[in-house]
């Protein structure tokens, strides 16, 4: 058996109760096509492969483990799979050869899970939902309400392409090797339309926003809108970044205009 690699983050997922469980909330359907991301030892995948889909894709970074998910893929009807690094995958292309839209569900290594969520969202069109395993305070920060100390730039940055739900927590006990931390599940259901028009430089202001928790908007975006700025749009400078909804940070981004065109 393969063993764990630190640099692919690998916790391989064992707990045949917690598998069932991911699958239950999933709830995949013949129509669906479905995308795992990280299948690893294929313990999730055998159990999704039971099912009869649409179509039912795998992404997997590591060669050698790739090369003993074959044989299990290639009995499995509709089955491919992808080897290669899910940061470089072409998730909307996929989507495209497939003829629908994806369900993308996955174990996403700690170290790449930020990268790789903004990554999906990037292409949030392309997809249904994603069920994700990801560190519990990820999760927190994931489905935080304004206010609260885990609302952040993660939290703004999904807010207008999806809805997140915290499903449930995983213990390290579930994991070979254990982690160190809790994980969780998340479900992220893809909008059918964004929560509100993104300004173009909405990422932009919501880093700057945030590049520092405690600095009021009027020294967090200085260089980009000053304080009669910020009160044109409804907003106290002296305010902070984490006390604001989503929609209020778009505003702002809105009051930058476009982006600059390359010379």
């Amino acid at each position: 058996m393969n063993r764990a690699r630190k640099r692919f983050g690998q916790h391989f997922l064992h707990d045949p109760g917690v598998i069932e469980r991911i699958a239950r909330a999933l709830d995949a359907r013949a129509q669906d096509h479905l995308l795992e991301i990280g299948p690893g030892r294929g313990a999730l995948t055998r159990v999704l492969l039971a099912g009869d889909y649409a179509s039912f894709d795998a992404v997997e970074i590591d060669r050698d483990l790739a090369h003993d998910l074959g044989p299990m893929m290639a009995r499995a009807r509709a089955a491919t799979l992808h080897v290669g690094d899910a940061l470089d995958f072409d998730f909307a292309g996929l989507a495209r050869a497939r003829g629908g839209r994806l369900r993308v569900i996955g174990n996403l290594p700690y170290n790449i899970s930020t990268p790789l969520l903004f990554r999906l969202i990037a292409v949030a069109p392309a997809m249904v939902d994603l069920h994700v395993m990801l560190q519990r305070e990820v999760v927190a920060r994931m489905a935080a309400a304004p206010g609260t100390g885990d609302y952040g730039r993660l939290t703004v940055m999904l807010a207008p392409w999806v809805s997140v739900e915290h499903l449930f927590d995983i213990g390290p006990g579930a994991f070979k090797p254990p982690p160190r931390v809790w994980s969780a599940v998340a479900r992220l259901t893809v909008r059918e339309q964004p929560a509100f028009a993104v300004a173009p430089r909405f990422a932009q202001v919501v880093t700057a926003a945030f590049s520092q928790r405690r600095k009021t908007l009027r020294n967090a975006l200085r260089g980009l809108l000053e304080a009669p700025d910020i009160e044109a749009c409804g907003v106290d400078p002296q305010a902070r970044a984490e006390t604001l909804a989503p929609e209020v940070l778009n505003r702002l981004a809105m009051r930058l205009g476009p982006l600059a065109r390359p010379a």
